[in-house]
Parts: C-alpha cells; sequence; structure tokens
C-alpha cells in the first residue's frame, strides 16, 4: 500500500524524505560544472551526491514508494562512470604532485610518460560521463527524483516513528561489517580465541595485503555504507554515537589507503610493461612503506573491534536513541 501525505518530523518517512531531498540537490548542484570540467572537487562531490543517495534509497527502502525510474541499480550504473573519472583524478594527482618530485631523474622520466597516457585515459573518461549526463538514462533518473519529492508517495512503515525502527535500520549494516571475515587477516584463532601475533614485518605484511586486498577492499565499500548510514542519523545519538562514526571513518580511511596504493601499483605495472621493482625501484619502496604504514593503523583499530565487549558496546549505542531532534 502506497499514499502521499505530510508526514510528521517525528515519522520515518519524513527523515527519510529529507535525506533523499538532501543528496538529490547535492548531485544536481555540481551537475554543470561537471560537465564543463571545472574542478575535480566538483566531480568529487556529485560522486559523492550519487553514493550517498544510493544508500538512502537503499537504506531507507521499506518507507520509499520510489518509481522505477529511481531505483538503487539506475543510480549504481551513473555512479560507476562518474566513480572512473574520480579514480583517474586521484591517480594523477597522486603522480604529480605527491610522488614525482620525490624521485630521481630516471624515474621521473617514466613517471612523466605515465602521466600522458593517464592523461589521455583521463579524457576519453571525461567524454563518457558527460555523454552519460545528457543521455536520457540520467534525465530520468534525475526526472523521477524531482517528481517524487514534488509529490513524494511513501509505504506504510512511513508513519512510525524514526526512534523506533532506528536500531533495526542501522544494526543489519553494522553486522554486515563485523562478521566480515577480513577483520582476521594476520590473526590466529584458537578454540574460538583470537590470538594477534606480534608486530609483523614488512614482507609478512606485504604477503597478506596480496594475498587478501580484495578482501580489504570488500571491507572498506562496507566500512562507507555503514559511514553513509550512521551519518543520516547522528542527531538521534550521543556524543559516543560520535566516537564510533568516527571509528568508522578511519576503517574507510585507512584501508581506502591501502587501496589506493594497490590500484596505483597494479596500473603503473601495465602500463610500463613490467614490473615496479625494475623501473620504478624508488617509487616502489616509497608504496610498500605507505602500505605498511596504514596496516599499522589498521592493526590498532583491529585489534580494538575484535574484543567483543568494544561491539557489544557499539551495538548498545545504536539501541539508544535520544528524543526525535526539532527540524
Amino acid at each position: 500500500m502506497t499514499k502521499t501525505t505530510i508526514l510528521d518530523s517525528k515519522t520515518f518517512g519524513y527523515w527519510a524524505n529529507l535525506a533523499i531531498q538532501k543528496y538529490f540537490q547535492k548531485i544536481i548542484k555540481h551537475e554543470a560544472d561537471v560537465i564543463k570540467d571545472k574542478d575535480p572537487e566538483a566531480l568529487h562531490q556529485m560522486r559523492v551526491g550519487m553514493r550517498r543517495l544510493r544508500t538512502a534509497v537503499t537504506s531507507l527502502a521499506p518507507a520509499l514508494d520510489l518509481p522505477k525510474a529511481a531505483q538503487e541499480k539506475k543510480i549504481a550504473a551513473v555512479a560507476r562512470q562518474l566513480g572512473q573519472l574520480r579514480d583517474l583524478d586521484v591517480l594523477q594527482d597522486a603522480l604529480q604532485n605527491y610522488y614525482l618530485p620525490t624521485l630521481p631523474h630516471s624515474e621521473q622520466k617514466i613517471i612523466k610518460k605515465v602521466l600522458t597516457t593517464v592523461g589521455k585515459q583521463r579524457q576519453q573518461s571525461l567524454e563518457q560521463v558527460q555523454t552519460t549526463i545528457k543521455q536520457q538514462r540520467y534525465q530520468k533518473l534525475k526526472l523521477a527524483f524531482q517528481d517524487w519529492l514534488a509529490i513524494p508517495t511513501y509505504r506504510e512503515l512511513a508513519q512510525i516513528s524514526i526512534e523506533d525502527v532506528l536500531p533495526e535500520l542501522l544494526l543489519p549494516s553494522v553486522s554486515k561489517l563485523f562478521l566480515d571475515s577480513a577483520w582476521l587477516i594476520g590473526v590466529k584463532l584458537a578454540a574460538g580465541e583470537v590470538e594477534v601475533p606480534s608486530p609483523l614485518n614488512g614482507e609478512i605484511v606485504a604477503h597478506l595485503l596480496n594475498n587478501h586486498g580484495d578482501s580489504l577492499h570488500r571491507l572498506r565499500k562496507q566500512a562507507k555504507r555503514v559511514r553513509y548510514q550512521m551519518e543520516l542519523f547522528t542527531d538521534f545519538y550521543r556524543f559516543q554515537y560520535q566516537e564510533y562514526l568516527k571509528d568508522i571513518k578511519a576503517i574507510q580511511s585507512i584501508l581506502g589507503r591501502i587501496q589506493d596504493s594497490v590500484v596505483l601499483a597494479a596500473f603503473l605495472t601495465d602500463t610500463i610493461k613490467s614490473e615496479m621493482a625494475v623501473k620504478l625501484p624508488t617509487l616502489a619502496t616509497q608504496l610498500m612503506t605507505h602500505r605498511y604504514q596504514a596496516w599499522q593503523e589498521w592493526r590498532i583499530i583491529q585489534q580494538q573491534y575484535l574484543h567483543f565487549s568494544t561491539r557489544r558496546d557499539f551495538y548498545q549505542e545504536i539501541l539508544q536513541t535520544v528524543a526525535t531532534p526539532v527540524q
């Protein structure tokens, strides 16, 4: 059953509408600048808006009756195009502004050639994004959200108190995060107990990251989903909730640095048609060092959340909502 109605500010549907409106407007705000390619930050913000809108549509689905053209998979298709261009921007910026000045002349010559290749790929990706935004598929997506926001329709659960439903919205994603096997990378299990070995050397860490990089990347993506969900509802929780949210952000950031380094190394290896250690030994060492440093930061959070008491307290905090804020 669906219906159009004006909802009280204490209801699930009201807050779902607020989230959809916020992230949709974020996308529209940066659309023109992305087409003009005026500022890489505009692309970043539009991509983030797409990701957050996608999370909101998925997480808040029980309250929303969205048209078919505004479904999650439609958003994901556009977000992927933006993501490919953004990834090239990040790669280009890292090579040009961070690594290039630190390298010996022989490696700088190679990186400058690589940057030429990146520039060509970026131009192709930009043209694809510009075409996507102008295409009927994206315009239908945009129109679907505009029409829905003008006359929103909801499911019956939209009338329920937002305080009553928050734990059911948040806990499944948080549980999925902590049940991911990536938390056990580099630790041992014995009779149900977790044993964390003494600090691992660089060689062992490099081996772990080579073998389990995909798992850590999966964990990072789930952390991002949890972050976006939690950020929707910060007004309903106390200070400790914000501290847990900081931890989730840290997980996303640290694992993101590892993933960016892995992606950069793979891209370079493919582009120069050789192992980095052969043609770019200085840069190869730098990337390994940065990954190892990020791993040390990850290790602290990993050990913290492998304790059942930490996860239990996290769950308890989500269960303890406060009064609905006044809008």
